[in-house]
């Protein structure tokens, strides 16, 4: 006796998403040497409903951007290794990752960094300390562009 054959189609790899499934989650690379504010915007991210890659340096954040290639970069702009500045400027540099949305996150408030930032390749500037739903509002943006 033969077995009856299942009709419903396996979803694999690279197949449309089922109707009403939901969409994959956005990756947020959040590149910051300071290990407690990584953990506090991956961890308020989560829970907004996006994936989190994090990175402490400049190198680390080309490397990850490279391997993972995220929706969007929340960049800190000093850094060890390699500061935010370069790291976007390269970033912005190579075809595989020029067109992820760079968001600079930085303490630095003096007047003229963000036109600075904007000139290194980033999309947008956020000066901390930030209310996470205004970083979240600023990465949605970043994702509709």
């Amino acid at each position: 006796m033969r077995k009856p054959v299942n009709t419903v189609a396996k979803r694999g790899r690279g197949a449309t998403p089922a109707k009403g499934a939901k969409a994959a989650k956005p990756l947020v690379l959040v590149v910051d040497d300071y290990g407690d504010a990584r953990e506090m915007y991956a961890e308020y991210l989560e829970f907004e409903g996006f994936k989190v890659e994090q990175a402490e340096n400049g190198q680390q954040a080309l490397d990850r951007a490279a391997k993972h290639v995220p929706n969007v970069i929340l960049m800190d702009l000093s850094l060890p290794i390699m500061d935010g500045w370069e790291a976007t400027r390269r970033l912005k540099a190579n075809p595989k990752t020029r067109h992820i949305p760079v968001i600079a996150l930085t303490g630095h408030a003096l007047a003229g960094t963000a036109d600075t930032a904007v000139q290194a390749g980033c999309d947008a500037f956020v000066t901390k300390p930030c209310l996470p739903e205004d970083l979240v509002k600023e990465i949605r943006k970043a994702l509709k562009r």
